[in-house]
């Protein structure tokens, strides 16, 4: 239940989730939802920060740790470099002074 947890959790993007909409969401009991929400919290996979929602106090649940997206990387230079198996920090071919990597990151010169 905890994985289903969190995917409701991430489709709710940066807005979070109330804790009891969570319950409702996963088909728990209010007692079931706080357990699943402490044992992610203790594990370091989500958030609870304390809300006044309709005269009650609640948590407002939100995701620590997005899955990587290999889009983000995927038309990264080092994948298409002839030099990628001599590449290494203190050598002629080097992450640190490559150009290529340099204009990918945006960096200035």
């Amino acid at each position: 239940m905890e994985s289903q947890a969190i995917q409701v959790i991430l489709n709710k993007g940066s807005e979070g989730i109330l804790q009891s909409d969570l319950w409702k969401a996963l088909d728990a009991s209010s007692r079931e939802g706080s357990r699943i929400s402490i044992r992610l919290e203790s594990k370091n996979l989500i958030r609870r920060e304390r809300e006044l929602h309709s005269g009650r106090w609640t948590y407002r649940v939100f995701i620590k740790r997005h899955p990587v997206d290999i889009g983000s990387i995927i038309d990264i230079p080092c994948v298409s470099c002839d030099e990628i198996s001599r590449c290494e920090t203190d050598s002629e071919f080097s992450p640190i002074t490559c150009k290529q990597l340099d204009l990918w990151l945006g960096a200035p010169y």
